[in-house]
This record gives C-alpha cells, structure tokens and sequence, in this order.
C-alpha cells in the first residue's frame, strides 16, 4: 500500500545550523512522525545525515580563515620564523618533527605543546617525546605572543603550527603547499595514550605501514613524509646497535665504520647526533631517497624503505625526480594537517600554548 505523505506547515533544515554541528533540526523528526515514511527510508536518510556530519570538520577549515579576524596572520608567522632560523638553522627540521609528534597520534590539535602537571602527564612527556627539540616549541610561543598582541584570542596554537612549519620547509628549500587554517586546540593531552602511534627508529617497515594504515594513509603517502629525514639529525642512541652489527644490516660498510667513529663517546656523551641527510643536511630535497639506494640511510627505519618490496618503488622513484617527490610530499601533508582537527566546541583557542584554558 502506498504511503501517504502529509506536509507540515513547518519544515526545518535537515542540516546543522552554525550554533550546533551534531544535531538535527528538530522539525525534521516532527515531520518523519507525522508523516507515513517508510523506516527503511528514515534509517537510510539518518545514515545519510551521520555522513555529512562526519566530514563537518575538514570542510570547516579555510586557507583564508584569518582574513579578516587576523589579517596580519600570514605576516606575523613569516616574520617570526624568519628570524628564528636565522639565529637557529635546526629550527625547520625541529617544528616539522613537533608537527608530525602533534598530528600523527590523535589529529593536529596542538595537544602535544601542553605542559604537564602534578594531575596530568601530558603528551610531550611520553617517551618517544621527550627528545622533541626545544626550538621547536619556542617558535610557537614566539608566533603565539605576537598575535595576541595583535588579533587577542583569535588565532589557535594548532593553525600557528601548521603555517610554521610550512614556512620553515620553503625556507630550507621545500615546496610550497596550501595550509587550512580553523583548526582549534585540544583540551584533553595525555601521555598514556602516545605508544604505539608513532614510528619508533627501530621498528620494521610492517609496524610503521600498519601506523599510517590505521590512520587513513597509504604507503605510498607513508613514504613520502619519510622524506622529512631530508633536513635534521638523529641521536646516536637510537641506531648504534645497528652500526656495530651491519654485516647483516642496511648499511654501506664504509658508513658504518664511519658513524662507529662519530659515535664512539655516544654512551659518555648522550647529545652525540649525526645528521639524517649526510649529503645535504641542511637543505630539503630529494637527497634523502638517493641515500637509501647506496645504504646511506641513517636509521634502521629509513634503509627498510629500500629493502622492503612495497616501498622500494616509491623510493626509486623520488630518488629519480625530485618534483615528483615534492608534489608527492605536499599532498601527504596537507592530508597530514587535516587529519584529527578540532572545529567549533571540540576544542578551544588558548591564550597560551601550554596550558589549557
């Protein structure tokens, strides 16, 4: 028997209104109870409905996001990272491994720039965080400070992140790519829940793919932010086992010896580092891929890319074209910058990066 259809004098929207993005209009409901539709068609718009909701988040940021609440945003951020690389030339490669550490596990959500306290161990106190370099967050407090001086309780230390980093890299000689702005900080950082998100130096390329995999990226998308190692160093600690046992490894033989020498004193002197990238460490290219084929790669993480099957393709090829590489790296972290954001009351925009509100 055909349903029959009564229409109501009041309709809603059956989208979120801008005051509240995880609930119907009420009406709708009204309309489907005074209304003879069928429930399969009811489930099926409520499943429709979830979906829209569930990409409220990414939809919501903007590249132009502080045009008019903070116009001088862009400038601020540029002019700040400028004059810490000067002084600082490790800061790039720094702010991209703090960015990565804040985005990877739970969404670029600036949760990772919480201090702890006695209640609370917070995420940069995980153990795979506690060697996240200094520079790093203080070109957040920098840029931070200078825009509440000039737009107050606008600008959120996740967005001030993003865009910094994205500086940092063409300054270094990455490429340019898109940053979406809106995003805002977390109001939960603990670091109970950090293990076993991250890549650890030493893990097998099955656990790092099986890491990115749980969180939408690909391995080809996984190999491509590999490429970061382009810029920065990495502690003797964490691949001397590997040195003194490279028959078996990776390794080009005469490296091996040569990080022996660099690392001797690693266990007198725990600061010892060498750089990832020992052909061009201070500038971002595609360098990196080229090293991995002569088993110049510095960790036991990077010389797996070369050796294992489903990433060795994607290896050679950014090793061959350097465009490729970085057309290839752009996307992965712009995918990278929306992953996890905080929109509207998910999270809040802090007056200071440390500290919950």
């Amino acid at each position: 028997m055909a349903a029959n259809f009564k229409i109501l004098p009041v309709v809603g929207s059956l989208y979120p209104s801008s005051s509240s993005s995880s609930s119907f209009d009420l009406h709708f409901f009204t309309i489907c109870l005074n209304s003879l539709i069928p429930m399969e068609f009811l489930l099926l718009l409520i499943l429709l409905l979830l979906s829209l909701f569930s990409h409220s988040s990414s939809a919501a940021l903007s590249p132009d996001y502080y045009r008019s609440s903070c116009p001088a945003f862009s400038q601020i951020i540029r002019d700040t990272v400028t004059n810490k690389q000067i002084t600082n030339p490790t800061t790039a490669a720094a702010t991209l491994r703090l960015f990565f550490h804040d985005c990877l596990p739970n969404g670029c959500d600036a949760s990772i720039l919480i201090s702890s306290t006695p209640f609370n161990a917070a995420e940069r106190n995980a153990d795979i965080n506690l060697s996240l370099p200094g520079d790093a967050f203080d070109i957040v407090v920098r840029a931070k400070t200078a825009l509440e001086l000039s737009c107050p309780n606008t600008v959120s230390c996740a967005d001030i992140l993003a865009a910094a980093t994205r500086d940092l890299l063409t300054m270094v000689g990455g490429p340019y790519y898109t940053v979406f702005l809106g995003r805002k900080d977390a109001k939960v950082s603990k670091a109970s829940g950090i293990e076993g998100t991250l890549p650890r130096p030493t893990m097998s390329v099955s656990e790092i793919i099986r890491i990115f995999a749980s969180r939408g990226f690909s391995v080809q998308e996984m190999v491509a932010l590999s490429g970061a190692h382009s810029i920065g160093f990495s502690h003797c600690k964490e691949f001397t086992t590997e040195i003194f046992n490279y028959s078996n490894s990776h390794y080009n033989p005469r490296f091996a010896l040569g990080l022996q020498r660099a690392c001797a004193d690693y266990k007198k002197n725990p600061t010892l580092s060498v750089f990832n990238d020992v052909m061009t460490p201070n500038k971002f290219d595609n360098m990196y891929f080229k090293n991995l084929q002569k088993g110049l790669g510095l960790l036991k993480s990077d010389g797996g890319l070369y050796s294992d099957s489903r990433t060795r393709p994607w290896v050679e090829k950014y090793a061959a074209d350097e465009s490729v590489f970085f057309a290839a790296f752009s996307q992965a972290m712009m995918k990278l910058g929306g992953y996890g954001v905080k929109v509207g009351n998910e999270g809040e925009i802090r007056r200071r990066c440390d500290v919950f509100n």
